[in-house]
């Protein structure tokens, strides 16, 4: 690594221990002292004097989102790849392995949470449609390595004689439209359906936001949850849709009234007013195959 400097107070328990230092673009992007700051916060920072100090560790974990087809080696050897003259440890992969366990996944929990959220300004009119800012949600699958050690958690699916298939992780995520920038995220087994993650991300929403969301997300309970943060939503949904047309507006849309499935003791079937647009949408493909829905 870079040069290391340690230091010992009068009756302190572990040394100070700043090591390594600059490793290529990834501290260009997230300044070491923060990843510093994380480690001290979730207890995560070494007791001793290591070489593979929980810094490295973490930017180590960070680089798999760069190099993820790559062999623990592999990705250290890129990691560290820029440092030329400088001693450089140069870990097994089991040894890479027990630091990760050791550093743990609180400090890169703690380091999402510090980084994520929106980044553009009111110049970038790409985020923005008339005040709003614009964040979507969406989701999506990963596959999940077939060892022991996930598939007590991420399960295959179950037919009725036997299991099939890659056990899968649902990943769902709100970014920021135009930067691309995320704002929160949640995962976990694809046993559970895409609305219950996309619940667990609306506190990130306030009132200057306007969401986006594809067709699965227009569940009463769902669109009603969005509101009540306060920000807006628009959500494409289905022909399955036969709103009643309440109040004509005149550019051709109209106001309905969406109404809860379940009836609450005392409150009755919850209902929520929404602003309804019909529109026919053609997409025209490379081959000049066109389809209109």
């Amino acid at each position: 690594m870079s040069q290391k400097s340690v230091s010992m107070q009068p009756g302190a328990t572990a040394p100070d221990v700043y090591a390594p230092g600059p490793l290529g673009e990834l501290t260009q992007i997230i300044d070491p002292e923060l990843v510093d700051a994380v480690l001290e916060d979730t207890g995560a920072r070494e007791q001793r004097l290591r070489l593979l100090p929980a810094r490295g560790v973490v930017y180590f974990v960070l680089a798999f989102a760069f190099f993820e087809r790559s062999s623990y080696r592999a990705v250290w050897d890129k990691l560290t790849a820029g440092l030329g003259a400088v001693p450089v440890a140069c870990p097994c992969a089991s040894s890479l392995s027990r630091a990760r366990r050791r550093v743990g996944s609180a400090p890169l929990r703690r380091l999402f949470k510090v980084l994520a959220g929106p980044v553009a300004d009111r110049g970038q009119s790409c985020a923005f449609y008339r005040g709003w800012r614009l964040v979507a949600v969406d989701g999506t699958t990963l596959s999940a390595p077939d060892e022991e050690a996930v598939t007590w958690y991420y399960r295959k699916h179950i037919g009725k004689v036997r299991t099939f298939g890659h056990q899968l992780v649902r990943l769902v995520a709100i970014v920021e439209c135009g930067t691309r920038a995320v704002l929160d995220a949640a995962f976990g087994p694809d046993h559970t359906g895409e609305l219950a993650y996309a619940r667990r991300l609306l506190g990130s929403l306030d009132t200057s936001m306007l969401l986006l969301a594809d067709a699965y997300h227009d569940a009463f309970d769902f669109v009603q949850a969005v509101a009540d943060t306060g920000a807006g939503f628009l959500l494409r949904s289905t022909r399955k849709r036969r709103p009643t047309l309440r109040h004509a507006l005149p550019d051709g849309s109209y106001l309905t009234t969406i109404i809860s499935r379940e009836h609450r003791a005392g409150r009755g079937y919850e209902r929520l007013e929404v602003r309804v647009v019909e529109a026919w949408i053609t997409v025209t493909l490379a081959d000049g195959t066109r389809r209109t829905e």
